[in-house]
């Protein structure tokens, strides 16, 4: 089987990509599947919804677990992540879009926090130097 060159670029872009982008992705990915979830309720494609919410649990549960527990804020993220994860199971068994309305509330206000700590940081961090004069 082979891999077609947008397959090859997103393979690329994990791979090279930094744990902060790695969470970036992990975000962009959860909603990405909750706004499917949405779709297939609508759909009444119940097969589809189970896929994709169990999907997006997935990603809640990565970023839970890979926490990082030493850092204050993780005591304020992890009930919020958990908060999250029990929504969608919600949103999937009562087939309630509205539910999902506020998981991925919350799930974009993670990300776009996320982005700006990534910006943050890259103004902080010395510039790399190119070799090209």
């Amino acid at each position: 089987m082979s891999i077609n060159p947008y397959q090859k670029y997103q393979q690329n872009s994990v791979m090279t990509a930094s744990p902060g982008e790695l969470t970036l992705m992990l975000y962009e990915g959860c909603l990405k599947f909750i706004k499917q979830g949405r779709e297939a309720i609508k759909n009444q494609d119940r097969s589809t919804q189970n896929t994709v919410l169990q999907k997006a649990q997935t990603i809640i549960n990565e970023l839970i677990v890979t926490l990082d527990r030493k850092q204050p804020i993780s005591d304020e993220m992890l009930p919020l992540y958990d908060y999250i994860n029990r929504r969608l199971i919600e949103a999937n068994i009562k087939n309630d879009p509205t539910i999902l309305d506020e998981a991925e509330e919350l799930v974009t206000n993670f990300r776009d926090a996320w982005r700006e700590v990534i910006k943050i940081t890259r103004k902080k961090q010395p510039q790399k130097q190119t070799g090209l004069a």
